[in-house]
């Protein structure tokens, strides 16, 4: 088995926000991309991809869900998922030949896929279902934070990021030193008061979640009134175009 290293104090991960997060996988694609490139995880497998049974293997990805909260105003929240870079990470510490590991420096989970045996073990430990086993490699794959374009000098400043974070489109992902708490991230956390995934869980997980915001519809309720049959302008028009479709 193998033991987690002892806190360094810098713990890298993700902020997702879920109030901006509009669901265009856009983040899926990039991560799909870039590590099925050069990148240590990669290449990730796609068998059959437009026949009767697809199989691929992803990294991240992202959930919908129609949510109903107090108000009573439902609403749609997109949830993008992957490893969470727990503090105290199960997967490591049930794995039986070390492959899955935790880097000292920063808390970033890996899988030495020259280790792995495919055995699942950490799959099964992990509460997130954060963990795919790829069919066609045979190893277990997972989120690397894109370790490989952060600790890349060679490249610039601005994509020393993961890529699901430089392609967000919403500016719904941000990465960051979650253990500095005057980091950028950490301050966002704070403001938003951000939370864990299934904190009773233990696994204190590095990825931190700011939930959405309440929706005022008040402000909508001018609009919600009918309109007069001669009403002009533009609201006009269309209430009297989709009155007859």
């Amino acid at each position: 088995m193998t033991a987690l290293p002892p806190p360094t104090g810098r713990a890298l991960g993700l902020v997702i926000d879920l109030d901006t997060c509009v669901g265009c996988h856009a983040c899926v694609v990039a991560c799909k991309e870039w590590n099925s490139g050069s990148s240590p995880a990669g290449p990730l497998s796609d068998t059959d991809a437009y026949g009767a049974e697809p199989s691929g293997t992803f990294l991240n990805r992202v959930h919908t869900f129609e949510a109903v909260p107090d108000d009573g105003q439902p609403r749609v929240v997109h949830f993008p998922k992957s490893c969470l870079h727990c503090a105290e990470a199960p997967c490591v510490t049930v794995c039986p030949t070390g492959a899955s590991w935790k880097r000292a420096a920063d808390g970033i989970v890996l899988v030495n896929e020259a280790d792995c045996i495919g055995c699942g073990l950490c799959a099964w430990a992990c509460p997130y279902g954060a963990r795919e086993l790829d069919p066609v490699a045979g190893t277990m794959k997972k989120c690397t934070l894109c370790e490989d374009r952060i600790d890349n000098p060679g490249l610039p400043e601005a994509d020393r990021i993961p890529a699901c974070v430089r392609t967000c489109p919403a500016g719904a992902r941000h990465f960051g030193d979650l253990g500095d708490p005057e980091s950028a991230v950490s301050r966002l956390v704070a403001e938003r008061g951000g939370i864990d995934l299934m904190p009773e869980q233990g696994t204190r997980p590095t990825n931190k979640y700011l939930p959405p915001r309440a929706r005022d519809v008040a402000v909508l309720a001018p609009l919600l009134d009918p309109l007069p049959e001669d009403a002009g302008g533009f609201l006009g028009w269309l209430d009297r175009t989709l009155a007859r479709l």
